[in-house]
C-alpha cells in the first residue's frame, strides 16, 4: 500500500519529469536560485567553504570539491559533447554539406560576432583574455526553454537549434584547447597523446570496446590534467575513439547522471555568489557590458546575418516552415550561454573578482535571452494568423 502511494504520488511524477525534455533547463535555474539563496544566507560561509574543501594533497590531482566538480566530472559533460558531436558529424544533421552549411554558418556568427563585440568594448583592458565567454550556448537550457514555448517553436527550428549548438559546443572546446590552457608539460602532453592514439586505432582495427578502454580514458583524462590543456578536452578526445555502434548506448546510459547530477553539481559550485552591494556598478564595468553586449545582441545578429549571408549566396536554405521571424527568436535562445559561458570564464580569469563579475554578468545575459525569446515567440505567434500556424505545424510534422 505505501509503495502504491509512493510510486503514485512521487516516483511516477519524478520519472516523468526526467524524461520531459524541459527538464534539464529547469534543473540549472532551481540549482542556480538555490545555490544563490544558500551563498547570501547565513549559512553562506559554510556553503562556500564545503565547496573549497580540499579533496587530498597530491600536486598531480583537483585539490578542492569545486575543482574535483570543475576538472574531473565536468569531462564527463565534455565527454556526452564529444559523442553528440561525433554522432550528428557521422550520421545526424551535420552528416552532409547540405544539411550542415546553415547551421555552421549560424554558429559561426554566432561565436565571431559576440567575441568581436566583446573584444571592442574591452580593447584597451585588462578583460580581453575573456572574449571566449560570449561565444557558447548552453544546448540544454536553450533547448528546455524551446520545449517550454511548445508549439510556437517550430519542431524542424528546435532540430537546427541543436545542430547549431552541436557545432558552437565544438567551437568553444576548440577555443579552450587553443587558447585557454596554461603551461604545458611536454611530458605528459606526449603520453596523453600517445595514449590518445592508441586508443584511435584501436577503434579503426574495430577490437572489442570495453573496460579497458574507460581505463585508458581516465589515463589520458590524468595526463592531460598534468600537462596544462584543460582536463576537460580528454572528454572529447575519449569521444571521438567511441565506435559508432556504441554512441548512442553510452549517450542514454550518461544522460540522466549528467543532466541531472553533474550539471547541477557545476552550477550549485560556480554560482555559489555572495551578491555585493556594488552589484549594479559590477554589472556596468567593460567587462560585464562586453559579455551581456556580446551574448544577448551579439548571439542573434551573428546567427542570422551569418545564415541569411548563406541564403543569399545559396549555399543552404531555410526549412519550408521557417522564416526569418523564426531565426530571430532562434538567436535568442542560442544566447543563453550559461554552463559552457561560465566554464570558460573560470578559465579566462584566475582572480575570484573577474571571475564573480563574468557570472553574474553571465546569468544576467542568459537571463534577458531567456525572457526575450519566449516573449518573442508568443508574439510573433499571435501575430501570425491561424492558418498560416496551421500550415506551418502540419509542414513540421511532415518534415
Amino acid at each position: 500500500m505505501a509503495f502504491h502511494f509512493l510510486k503514485r504520488n512521487f516516483i511516477s511524477p519524478l520519472l516523468e519529469f526526467i524524461h520531459d525534455s524541459r527538464a534539464t533547463g529547469v534543473m540549472i535555474l532551481i540549482t542556480t536560485i538555490c545555490s544563490m539563496l544558500l551563498s547570501n544566507s547565513p549559512v553562506g560561509s559554510s556553503y562556500i567553504g564545503l565547496l573549497e574543501y580540499r579533496i587530498g594533497h597530491s600536486h598531480y590531482l583537483p585539490h578542492s570539491l569545486t575543482h574535483w566538480i570543475n576538472d574531473g566530472l565536468m569531462a564527463l559533460f565534455f565527454f556526452q559533447a564529444g559523442m553528440e558531436i561525433k554522432r550528428e558529424m557521422l550520421i545526424g544533421e551535420l552528416a552532409s554539406f547540405k544539411k550542415s552549411i546553415l547551421p555552421a554558418m549560424g554558429a559561426l556568427g554566432g561565436m565571431l560576432v559576440p567575441a568581436a563585440l566583446f573584444t571592442m568594448l574591452n580593447l584597451h583592458s585588462v578583460y580581453t583574455n575573456g572574449w571566449g565567454i560570449p561565444m557558447a550556448t548552453d544546448i540544454a537550457f536553450s533547448l528546455g526553454v524551446a520545449s517550454l514555448l511548445g508549439k510556437s517553436v517550430p519542431l524542424s527550428l528546435k532540430i537546427f537549434l541543436t545542430a547549431l549548438a552541436i557545432i558552437d559546443d565544438l567551437g568553444a572546446i576548440v577555443a579552450i584547447a587553443l587558447f585557454y590552457t596554461g603551461t604545458i608539460q611536454p611530458f605528459w602532453l606526449v603520453t596523453g597523446l600517445i595514449i590518445w592514439v592508441v586508443l584511435v586505432i584501436w577503434n579503426q582495427r574495430k577490437l572489442p570496446f570495453g573496460i579497458w578502454n574507460f581505463i585508458a580514458g581516465l589515463l589520458l583524462w590524468f595526463c592531460l590534467y598534468n600537462s596544462g590543456i584543460h582536463a576537460t578536452i580528454a572528454g572529447v578526445l575519449f569521444a571521438i575513439t567511441i565506435p559508432l555502434q556504441r554512441l548512442t548506448h553510452l549517450e542514454h546510459a550518461l544522460h540522466h547522471y549528467i543532466n541531472f547530477l553533474i550539471l547541477p553539481l557545476f552550477v550549485l559550485a560556480n554560482t555559489a555568489i555572495v551578491i555585493p552591494d556594488n552589484t549594479i556598478e559590477l554589472l556596468s564595468s567593460g567587462l560585464s557590458i562586453g559579455i551581456i553586449i556580446g551574448l544577448f545582441f551579439g548571439k542573434p545578429i551573428g546567427i542570422v546575418s551569418f545564415c541569411w549571408i548563406a541564403v543569399q549566396f545559396k549555399l543552404g536554405e531555410l526549412a519550408k516552415n521557417l522564416n526569418w521571424k523564426h531565426m530571430m527568436g532562434l538567436g535568442l535562445l542560442a544566447a543563453i550561454g550559461f554552463t559552457m559561458s561560465i566554464f570558460i570564464a573560470l578559465l579566462a580569469f584566475p582572480d575570484p573578482f573577474s571571475q564573480t563579475t563574468s557570472k553574474m554578468a553571465v546569468m544576467a545575459a542568459s537571463l534577458l535571452a531567456m525572457l526575450a525569446s519566449v516573449l518573442w515567440f508568443r508574439f510573433t505567434n499571435r501575430a501570425t494568423p491561424k492558418s498560416v500556424r496551421a500550415t506551418e505545424q502540419d509542414a513540421t510534422l511532415q518534415s
